[in-house]
């Protein structure tokens, strides 16, 4: 059966939590690579919402300038389920940019 790979993405993420990606059934994100494009150091989070919860991937990490940092590594995977919300978000505006890696509708 072939997969169904997606990619999600956004610039100049700032201090409002951005939504990346929505699931619509069971889905398995498999990579996150947050870029910091400001002239100075940031702090990021990035956290999945299950409707009721936010749940922490990163919590103010750390993104030096001119540097990018890859959420998921080693083969790490989330699988999250419909309606579980991918959100990024800094702590200086206009700072980061995003990409997201998924794959749609795993068989269950």
């Amino acid at each position: 059966m072939a997969q169904n790979f997606k990619r999600y993405k956004e610039r100049n993420i700032g201090t409002s939590a951005v939504t990346l990606f929505t699931s619509n059934s069971n889905d398995t994100i498999v990579g996150i690579s947050l870029a910091n494009v400001h002239s100075s150091a940031i702090n990021v989070s990035v956290f999945i919402n299950d409707g009721s919860n936010d749940f922490y991937l990163l919590k103010t990490a750390p993104i030096p300038t001119g540097s990018q940092l890859q959420v998921l590594d080693g083969g790490a995977k989330y699988n999250v389920q419909s309606g579980d919300i991918l959100k990024v978000q800094s702590d200086t505006a206009s700072s980061v940019d995003a990409w997201v890696s998924a794959v749609d509708d795993i068989s269950t």
